[in-house]
């Protein structure tokens, strides 16, 4: 057993990797066709002084911060873990959101762009990147710990088929409203 367990964790990894990246391609693939069809009419320069790498940057934030959040919704017995996530929330709007909408903002606003912008935006745009993954990994980790404690049952000794841990209420993740046939849009 002791064989498999890594095996298959590094299988959860890698598939979440790719997942991870996926994501990530897809919401930088219409600026890459943009940034394709501006290569063709020879002005590829002016993807970087136009507001899409700033737009591409502030979508994988607000991914980012949706996967942060995730990640304390769905285990509520972090402890002092829960100060780390805040902060890198904190961290994402402070670092990526923020100053990309402001670089939005200020680029269509503005009729002279300053060149700067050209060195910020792909900047903005790599640090949101790499939050997003760490904002996946940690929810992930987060979600898959919280599965793995409830799996295991209790470590007060009773055996996991007990009557008495069947009848203790379990801390609910995320209960949404079902929908039932009575329901009217």
């Amino acid at each position: 057993m002791t064989d498999r367990s890594p095996q298959r964790s590094e299988q959860y990894s890698l598939s979440m990797m790719y997942g991870t990246y996926a994501d990530i391609l897809f919401v930088l693939f219409p600026f890459l066709v943009i940034g394709m069809q501006r290569l063709w009419d020879g002005r590829l320069y002016d993807t970087l002084m136009q507001a899409d790498l700033s737009i591409a940057a502030a979508i994988l934030a607000g991914l980012a911060i949706g996967k942060f959040v995730l990640g304390l919704v769905t285990n509520r017995e972090l402890g002092r873990y829960k100060e780390r996530i805040v902060f890198f929330i904190a961290l994402t709007l402070f670092v990526v959101l923020g100053p990309s909408i402001i670089l939005m903002l200020s680029i269509v606003g503005n009729e002279e762009v300053p060149g700067f912008v050209a060195f910020v935006q792909p900047v903005l745009l790599i640090i949101a990147i790499s939050l997003y993954s760490t904002a996946v990994s940690i929810s992930n980790l987060l979600t898959r710990f919280g599965t793995e404690a409830l799996a295991s049952g209790p470590d007060d000794g009773r055996p996991a088929d007990s009557p008495e841990q069947d009848s203790r209420p379990r801390p609910a993740p995320l209960d949404l409203p079902r929908r039932t046939g009575s329901d009217r849009l």
